[in-house]
């Protein structure tokens, strides 16, 4: 398995150890496997009792192997189940599934790590692969990664104890919850450092692009990403996918609709691949909060990234997202896998016009007969709706993000006789405000959360600025 950039016609391949650590490729294409592994019958039914018989770990390890063949197997083994504890998720089986009293809607608990949100479980398995790598090779790594709010929490706590791994991490400041900034801010470890910038999401996440295509400084402080434009994040997200169809399903035969609260379309895309690869998924459900650059697209064929007086400050802010990083991957496969197309695309016309247009394009006529996507946009009272009625009546609570999609799915399930699988992706502590206006109360505090408003924060304030990133970073590195 080798791994090529959308945006090089040339598609020279590395292995998977070396894009782990690249991050985004030096031309400012994003890495994907040459082609998707696909799955047999005979596959699923082996790894049905593999997830029944030895658990998610074990069935993580499997799918990993079908995309990484520089690293032995029994490694692989070992950094799956160093990742997926019981001790880590609090639950034997690591991601259980439960549905909705009597419906066809199911819910893929993906919240229950160190950082109560979907992101550690990829982060956990990231931070494991990140030290095992850079013990191998003798060397060290600068993650500099953005986030909205829950990225940000997840990496840090992955990477805590990890020798070989520095972090500095970019956050939108004012524009994250109290829980989120305290998870985050709290952090003591003198190899992690927050850094909020005078922006939103989308400019830290341009930031983080930027010092990457800076060869220079890319080399000079061993820069790496856990953003989801790093491809190993991606395909430890399309492990959960296969065990919630494994598990809500019996038989091979049946298809799943899954419902995906959608910002920066990294979780969605690993449904796509799982999708590409055979996985039986009649339909991937699109949600998006107020800034609904991808729900557009899907509906009009435009894609126009907004700046940030066009980005929302939502209920569901980890969402507040205007341009999707992980959407280019998708669009080279949409594309024909064509990198000078993607190219002009993402460098070319974004940056002379904004946006580009597909609408007249073969390939967006039959998008969706081909891909299975719908995508839909919700607003603030849709989430207090459906936080509320889902409270009454099954009596679950759910975060605003994952109301976003959970909200469709409810809608959807009417009009599709396939099992809904929604993605859940943060536990409500984390959004106590908009939970407390849906329902009257506020949510639980876990108990391994009880302190975790209290003690002094840790973070820089910088402005939206390249080079004063890159002096704070340097000066950082050199104590």
């Amino acid at each position: 398995m080798r791994y090529i950039s959308t945006r090089d016609p040339n598609a020279v391949g590395l292995p998977f150890s070396d894009v782990l650590l690249t991050g985004l490729a030096p031309d400012g294409g994003l890495y994907v496997p040459q082609t998707y592994p696909q799955l047999s019958d005979e596959l699923l039914d082996s790894w049905r009792g593999v997830l029944r018989d030895q658990g998610y770990a074990a069935l993580a390890a499997e799918v990993l192997k079908l995309f990484i063949d520089d690293i032995p197997a029994p490694d692989i083994e070992a950094l799956t189940r160093r990742a997926y504890t019981e001790e880590a998720f609090g639950d034997p089986e690591i991601v259980p599934v439960t549905r909705l009293g009597g419906s066809n809607v199911w819910l893929a608990h993906l919240s229950n790590g160190p950082t109560a949100a979907f992101k550690d479980m990829a982060m956990q398995l990231l931070g494991q692969f990140f030290d095992y790598e850079l013990a191998r090779r003798g060397g060290t790594l600068t993650v500099l990664g953005a986030t909205s709010g829950d990225t940000g929490s997840a990496a840090e706590y992955a990477m805590l104890g990890k020798e070989h791994v520095r972090v500095v991490m970019l956050t939108p400041r004012g524009r994250m919850t109290e829980f989120q900034q305290a998870q985050m801010f709290s952090i003591t470890d003198t190899h992690i450092a927050n850094i909020a910038i005078d922006g939103v999401f989308d400019d830290c996440q341009d930031l983080v692009k930027t010092l990457n295509m800076d060869a220079d400084f890319k080399a000079t402080t061993h820069l790496g990403s856990v953003n989801s434009m790093n491809w190993g994040r991606l395909v430890a997200q399309v492990v959960y996918y296969i065990a919630s169809y494994l598990r809500v399903t019996y038989s091979n035969d049946t298809e799943v609709t899954f419902a995906v609260p959608t910002g920066n379309f990294g979780n969605i895309l690993a449904g796509h691949i799982a999708a590409e690869m055979g996985l039986p998924i009649r339909t991937l459900l699109l949600a998006t909060n107020e800034n609904n650059v991808l729900a557009e697209f899907f509906e009009t064929g435009v894609y126009r990234p907004r700046g940030a007086a066009e980005t929302l400050a939502t209920s569901s802010p980890s969402m507040d997202i205007s341009k999707a990083s992980n959407f280019e991957r998708f669009i080279f496969d949409l594309v024909g896998r064509d990198a000078t197309r993607t190219a002009d695309l993402f460098h070319t016309q974004l940056n002379e016009q904004g946006f580009f247009d597909l609408s007249e394009t073969a390939e967006f006529e039959h998008l969706n007969e081909r891909y299975g996507f719908v995508a839909l946009a919700s607003t603030h009272e849709d989430r207090i709706d459906t936080i509320r009625e889902v409270f009454n009546d099954y009596q679950v609570l759910v975060d605003p993000h994952t109301a976003d999609a959970l909200g469709p799915a409810l809608g959807f399930a009417g009009i599709t006789d396939t099992p809904i699988i929604v993605i859940e992706t943060a536990l409500p502590v984390k959004f106590a405000a908009t939970i407390e206006e849906a329902v009257g109360f506020t949510p639980p505090v876990p108990p391994r959360f009880a302190t975790q408003l209290d003690g002094p924060r840790r973070v820089t304030d910088l402005p939206d600025d390249p080079d004063a990133l890159k002096r704070w970073v340097t000066d950082w590195l050199s104590f």
